[in-house]
């Protein structure tokens, strides 16, 4: 980070294990060394509601407390790594289904309450749009926020994962949909389609995607939110050589904006 003149880490796995399944004295550890190192946390990642709709009766209540418990491992680690921002999902559907669409109001239920529980807590949730999700597009994404007016609960913005999930041209059509007031963060990386139509990461700059045009159009909201660089593929097996790629193209994008 130091190299690339960046101070901000989005926190997701320490020591090889995901931030909330650690003791708390590990997370003040990381605490200490991301202080040491001028490194400040730009939000907590966790895995809360990324799991299958559970149903609606007394088993599928004990995995909704399951989550809540979770959520609540993350206030208390977000506390101690001083950011109030927390990455979360909408639930799954299974592998090689379809959304359930009688389940979404249950689902922007569930996601009020954990706006209100983030409330008290003065932290905002920001929802992460991803594959296989019942929020994996720009329109799905526009459509639970017009559905939730709390403003606790915002928006991790994807618009790889968008492209992916076969919604609108990310940029500008997709995030035409979207209320850029309630964007608190974004997932930048590239994409292409491969010549059997699927959608394959790439290093930023050797995709479709319009990092110019959304730099310029969220910069002109007065975005002033957190980035994040999000490397999905390897050069020569290395996610560090793809991710060094990737930084070296972001930063000469941005100097262009």
């Amino acid at each position: 980070l130091h190299r690339f003149g960046l101070h901000y880490a989005e926190i997701r796995n320490l020591w090889g294990t995901y931030n909330t399944e650690l003791p708390l004295d590990k997370i003040y550890e990381a605490r200490k060394l991301l202080d040491q190192h001028g490194i400040r946390t730009a939000i907590l990642d966790t895995g809360f509601f990324k799991v299958n709709m559970p149903p609606d009766n007394a088993a599928g209540q004990k995995e909704i407390d399951k989550q809540w418990a979770l959520l609540d491992r993350a206030f208390e680690r977000a506390h101690v790594l001083g950011t109030d921002r927390i990455r979360i999902f909408a639930f799954q559907y299974p592998q090689c289904g379809r959304p359930d669409e009688k389940q979404y109001p249950r689902i922007i239920e569930l996601l009020k309450e954990a706006a209100r529980r983030a409330g008290r807590q003065k932290i905002r949730l920001a929802l992460e749009n991803v594959g296989r999700s019942y929020v994996a597009t720009a329109q799905d994404s526009a459509r639970i926020l017009k559905a939730i007016s709390d403003e606790t609960l915002a928006l991790t913005w994807d618009p790889n994962n968008s492209a992916q999930s076969g919604g609108l041209r990310p940029f500008p059509e997709g995030y035409r949909l979207l209320d850029p007031q309630r964007i608190i963060h974004v997932h930048l990386r590239d994409y292409r389609k491969g010549s059997s139509g699927k959608t394959e990461w790439c290093g930023v700059g050797e995709g479709d995607f319009d990092h110019e045009g959304q730099f310029k159009a969220l910069l002109e909201e007065g975005y002033n939110e957190t980035w994040s660089l999000e490397t999905h593929f390897r050069i020569g097996g290395s996610k560090a050589k793809a991710s060094e790629f990737s930084i070296k193209a972001l930063l000469k994008k941005i100097q262009e904006v």
